[in-house]
């Protein structure tokens, strides 16, 4: 099966050196010509647009941060549209909102060309090993047809329902994750400022209700002050501003959403969009005047 993959930035590139190391044939795009030549060297081939990678493509993948982008690769001039035969697929990994997904899966299958949106969950480590969430929107015949190119890049892959389906399941993992993130926050500043050793008060708490898999993340991090990001502040803002839409289009009310991307925001106008999405205790740390870290930092 021929794959072309547009978008090799944290998450699509090593999603693309998954894909190729399990025996795929892939084609590759982005405006970032240094990421194009990192993937060229492990085997991949360049193409000079996105109508030229559909051209030699029989499932397209797109991994690009906004809705208007994903829009501008599928439906402009030299767009994924103009170069795709039918029967192809589209498999959109971004995180974009549902009414994008359902309009531009109407377009393409104007053309004969079905599409799924397919975001993922698992930030940039699991990118790299390869277990990556993955929930889907789309067709049930089209999903089994493409599911080997799915479990190349991660481990639990759902179909949640049709199109749409898989970039609302996503809104909700970025509440869950980010509110969590903030929740968290608030615990280790509180520590922090009562004196206690936040690394006994981590393993103390981990194996209880208070674990998760954001709290193992993203505490080791910061008690290293380290914010290279594995998800992106100004992403994770952007997920949450379609989170915020959306709902309201739903007449749905996300009270903690909505303050955790007010911290965002306030965090991106200090300069800080691309510190990794944990970096948001630096909010709770700046109105506490306090730093959480580790022993040995």
């Amino acid at each position: 099966m021929k794959i072309g993959f547009i978008g090799l930035g944290i998450m699509g590139k090593p999603m693309t050196l998954n894909l190729i190391n399990k025996g795929f044939n892939v084609t590759v795009y982005d405006i970032n010509e240094e990421a194009v030549q990192q993937l060229v060297k492990a085997g991949a081939m360049e193409a000079g647009s996105p109508k030229e990678v559909a051209e030699q493509s029989e499932v397209i993948i797109t991994m690009l941060p906004k809705s208007e982008h994903v829009k501008s690769v599928i439906i402009n001039e030299n767009g994924i549209i103009n170069g795709a035969k039918e029967e192809t697929t589209v498999i959109d990994m971004s995180s974009i909102t549902p009414d994008a997904s359902r309009e531009l899966a109407a377009i393409l299958k104007e053309k004969g060309i079905s599409m799924l949106d397919a975001p993922v969950s698992g930030g940039e480590p699991k990118a790299i090993d390869g277990t990556l969430a993955i929930m889907v929107g789309g067709d049930q015949e089209v999903f089994q047809r493409v599911k080997p190119v799915l479990e190349a890049m991660g481990q639990e892959i759902t179909l949640v329902g049709g199109n749409g389906c898989g970039t609302t399941a996503k809104l909700a993992n970025q509440i869950i994750v980010n509110v969590n993130i903030a929740a968290m926050s608030e615990a280790l500043v509180l520590a922090s400022k009562a004196g206690i050793d936040i690394e006994k008060m981590y393993q103390a708490i981990r194996s209880g209700l208070a674990g998760s898999s954001v709290l193992d993340a993203k505490v080791p991090l910061i008690l290293e002050r380290n914010f290279v990001a594995g998800g992106r502040i100004d992403i994770n803002a952007k997920d949450l501003t379609n989170v915020k839409e959306t709902a309201n289009a739903l007449g749905a009310p996300l009270p903690l959403s909505s303050q955790v991307l007010e911290m965002f925001e306030d965090l991106i106008n200090e300069g800080k969009a691309a510190d990794d999405h944990g970096g948001l205790i630096q909010y709770y740390e700046k109105l506490a005047n306090t730093e959480v870290k580790g022993n040995e930092s």
